[in-house]
């Protein structure tokens, strides 16, 4: 029997953790497996030949998108046109719907058996959106228990494997080295806030800034507190160096690259754009302050279409609100910083917090890599006894 040979294409970093996982569960069970499309860098570690830097396609917004439309459209016909000339044994587009999902319906109609990971968020905005996940893809995996009921209507081929996340924190996170390496410097009596202002650049744009200017008056109300802000990556880093160096050396911060998830484990407190990280620091069982900020135009459209009481994955999850969310003209210090010294201070809140978010961490706790390709294999096989291979 010829190596299985797998297209894979992650949209941004988030992708690239689940891919990873994937990856090496399908491995155990294919040696030979073979994975091409594209990753970033723990997919490509994982043995990925990644066609086209993930870091392109990691855009966020309607209005920020706009300029890339064509590049982006380039490269996604590029890449059909690879697999439907080359194909692949199966497809497995993760997250980023507006681009594999295009993928994979055009993959599917040429014969090859597609797979999406991760569901978009039907249950939020766009609901319709499950007759063209339909129409696109033989298996749909999906992280979270409550989405399934949504799909009923399509009978959808689809899985609940439940998050990676759930076993990789804490369980990979070595809590005395980081409190070594991000807490052992500090008084002993100092709270330590982190700041994630977000990975990509458009939300460094739109964040950086009232969240520094939130540690700024947070400093002036609480002499014990300390900042840490990590950057996703050198890019990110060089970014928000310039913008701290520039106009915020007033403030007791620290700036390191990467370690997001260790610096969010010692921390006392966080604030946090709205995204995959809100639910890694649920997994942590962290007090937040949810924030968001976006184009005017592309909140005005998005706000319209919006059908969920929360932007949170906490607040979904707990199907209440457990963490403030904050958003656009409100991301402001005077708003932002009462709320954070809640999240601090108030302690029968912060024991309920982490009552809540340890429940939330059993139901996500599913082995999720390994029931994921289970479900691939399943459909993999299927597909390659119908063609006799």
């Amino acid at each position: 029997m010829r190596p299985v040979r797998i297209g894979i294409v992650a949209g941004e970093a988030s992708g690239d953790i689940l891919g990873a996982g994937l990856m090496r569960a399908l491995q155990a069970r294919y040696p030979q497996i073979a994975f091409e499309g594209i990753g970033g860098e723990l997919m490509i570690a994982a043995g990925c030949r990644s066609l086209y830097p993930l870091e392109r396609l990691s855009v966020m917004g309607l209005v920020e998108v706009l300029g890339r439309v064509p590049e982006l459209l380039r490269e996604r016909k590029r890449l059909i046109r690879h697999f439907i000339q080359n194909p692949p044994d199966l497809f497995i587009g993760i997250d980023a719907p507006d681009f594999t999902l295009g993928m994979e319906r055009q993959l599917k109609a040429a014969g090859i058996p597609t797979v999406h990971y991760v569901s978009p968020s039907v249950w939020a905005w766009k609901r319709k959106r499950i007759f063209k996940i339909k129409r696109s893809t033989d298996l749909l995996l999906t992280l979270f228990p409550f989405e399934a009921e949504v799909y009923a209507p399509t009978q959808q081929n689809l899985r609940f494997v439940g998050h990676p996340l759930a076993e990789l924190i804490p369980a990979q996170i070595d809590l005395a080295a980081a409190q070594a390496e991000y807490r052992s410097q500090l008084p002993e009596q100092a709270s330590l806030i982190a700041l994630l202002p977000g990975s990509r650049g458009s939300e460094i744009k739109y964040l950086a800034r009232p969240f520094l200017d939130t540690a700024r008056w947070l400093q002036s109300q609480r002499p014990n507190l300390h900042f840490i802000l990590p950057a996703a990556n050198r890019n990110r880093y060089a970014q928000l160096q310039a913008l701290v160096e520039q106009e915020y050396g007033d403030l007791r911060l620290k700036l390191v690259l990467k370690g997001s998830r260790e610096v969010m484990s010692v921390a006392d407190a966080i604030l946090i754009a709205s995204g995959t990280a809100t639910l890694e620091a649920c997994l942590l069982r962290k007090p937040m302050v949810v924030a968001y900020r976006m184009a005017a135009l592309t909140y005005a459209i998005y706000s319209r279409m919006i059908k969920s009481r929360w932007i949170s994955l906490p607040n979904v999850l707990a199907g209440e609100e457990m963490v403030p969310e904050i958003l656009q003209d409100q991301v402001k210090p005077e708003v932002l910083g009462p709320l954070v010294l809640r999240a601090l201070e108030d302690r029968d809140y912060r024991a309920r917090l982490d009552r809540v978010f340890a429940d939330i961490g059993e139901q996500l706790r599913q082995n999720a890599s390994e029931r994921a390709a289970d479900a691939v294999v399943e459909l993999l096989e299927a597909g390659r006894v119908d063609a006799g291979v």
